[in-house]
């Protein structure tokens, strides 16, 4: 079957409706299938509901699939057939063409117009605009290495631009955010509702910037370290707030406007057929720490003879091992059970309150901040915890082999820093399967092995996405395909 990623248009509309915005006048705006380089007057605050969305659609369905399938907290169903070539490290470059479409002909046009707009009082959707800029161009160099930045916005070369280096685009994520600050603590019109992640609150937007900004310096850590500890160094010297709370866009029920992977699984092509479920190497992970967000992430089967529900999972990639084997499937909570409309309601999470304080761990860590780590640490956990419904996460924090224990006998920096990412890794499963993949890339942690279904040499693993094949075909300045097991320029050669 083929894959079929594509920014449905209800789910825009959904954009403008929480807006409060009706649909007269506005669907023009919404057509990625137009040059919206010069849309017809487009009013700044209804491009910023349809940027959110358009991030979303590519956080929140094909980067979903890939992150948590090469992550390995998901696996192809062995009685379905939707995603085998994920996870035998096979993907074809028109698989990307559908988030490479929303990034750029949505979302960064679309934040770009906005930055651009000449009316009046639009300073904080502005500086909302420049955090949505620097996080698409974040989210299309770790996915896909070298894209295009200085060309890419400008109608005269729409066509046909050049590609910029990561470290360029890079530096750009850092200016933008300094460009959104100002903007964001201005004395402007909020945008209230039609700011579908915090409804206009700067305070909040503030804390995203400076942790978008963390996670952005961390991200160097391989590759250039002295920038990366410069930065973080200058970004404490302002005394900045972290978020405390996910940055999320929240769906409902209501058709057309669920959650983007499932509204994808259960649309006609799909069919609500279940395809990703439990990958053993996260539910022996969880196992081993005895964890209660497993059945917070996964669903458990109700045994009518044992006392005892049980979590069954397969090996990454082992589905022709075992044909007809009933698998548990991720939960509705992450928004991954095909079959069960409450999934329709899974928040897209951006950036997450627990991502935050392991990112705060890991820069105390690293002596690279000030701040206590064993407190972020545990903070961390906790918040994954809430998210999650989990409970009281006392007994697991001071239990666990991969809890305190592993931050604490840990002697070396290195040593501490896997057990951050460990636990972050926990903690973004399901939810943020894109970022652990990156986290894993940079990091090699936890140790992940290849899928029994690769089709690529044995040692090789998937650390880049493939450049759309829209590209290949029409823009004369295309790079040439890179092969998936290269890594990107801030990556690990060998996780």
């Amino acid at each position: 079957m083929t894959r079929k990623y594509r920014l449905n248009l209800k789910q825009v509309l959904f954009a403008l409706l929480v807006a409060a915005v009706g649909f007269s006048g506005c669907k023009k705006y919404l057509d990625i299938n137009n040059n919206p380089n010069n849309p017809d007057n487009a009013a700044p605050t209804l491009l910023l509901p349809t940027t959110q969305a358009a991030i979303s659609q590519v956080i929140g369905n094909a980067f979903q699939v890939y992150g948590n399938m090469w992550a390995q907290y998901w696996t192809q169903s062995p009685v379905a057939s939707q995603y085998k070539s994920i996870d035998q490290y096979a993907p074809v470059a028109t698989d990307f063409d559908r988030p490479w479409l929303n990034l750029y002909r949505v979302a960064l046009i679309n934040s770009d117009l906005i930055i651009k707009s000449t009316q009046a009082d639009l300073e904080n959707v502005k500086g909302i605009a420049y955090l949505m800029k620097a996080y698409s161009f974040q989210v299309a160099t770790d996915a896909f290495g070298d894209v295009p930045l200085s060309q890419a916005l400008q109608p005269t070369v729409y066509a046909n631009p050049r590609f910029d280096t990561q470290q360029a685009v890079y530096d750009s994520i850092f200016m933008y955010i300094n460009k959104a600050m100002p903007l964001l603590k201005a004395n402007s019109v909020s945008p209230g509702a039609q700011d579908m992640i915090y409804n206009g609150d700067m305070t909040k937007w503030v804390a995203f910037a400076n942790t978008l900004e963390l996670r952005a310096y961390l991200r160097l850590t391989n590759i250039d370290p002295t920038t990366a500890k410069a930065g973080i160094a200058a970004l404490y010297a302002t005394n900045p707030t972290f978020l405390t709370v996910d940055a999320t866009i929240t769906y409902t029920s209501t058709g057309g406007n669920e959650n983007p992977f499932y509204n994808e699984a259960a649309s006609p092509t799909l069919g609500k057929v279940q395809n990703v479920v439990a990958s053993s190497t996260v539910v022996n992970a969880f196992t081993k720490n005895n964890d209660p967000r497993l059945s917070k992430f996964f669903t458990l089967f109700i045994d009518k003879v044992s006392p005892v529900d049980s979590l069954e999972s397969i090996p990454q990639g082992s589905y022709i091992s075992y044909p007809n084997k009933k698998v548990s499937t991720p939960s509705p909570l992450v928004g991954g059970q095909a079959n069960d409309p409450t999934s329709a309601t899974a928040p897209v999470k951006l950036l997450s309150a627990a991502e935050s304080y392991f990112l705060q761990a890991e820069a105390v860590a690293r002596g690279w901040a000030a701040g206590n780590v064993t407190t972020l640490y545990e903070a961390g956990i906790t918040a994954s915890f809430t998210a999650t419904g989990a409970g009281d996460p006392t007994t697991y924090i001071n239990t666990a082999p991969d809890g305190l224990k592993a931050l604490t006998d840990a002697v070396s920096v290195n040593d501490k820093v896997k057990a951050i990412i460990i636990q972050k890794y926990y903690a973004m499963c399901g939810f943020q399967g894109f970022e652990a993949w990156n986290e894993w890339r940079r990091t090699g942690y936890p140790i992940l092995v290849a899928s029994a279904a690769t089709t690529i040499d044995p040692g090789q693993m998937p650390l880049r996405m493939l450049y759309p094949n829209s590209e290949l075909t029409s823009n004369l300045n295309y790079p040439g395909t890179i092969p998936i097991y290269k890594p990107v320029w801030w990556g690990l050669q060998n996780p």
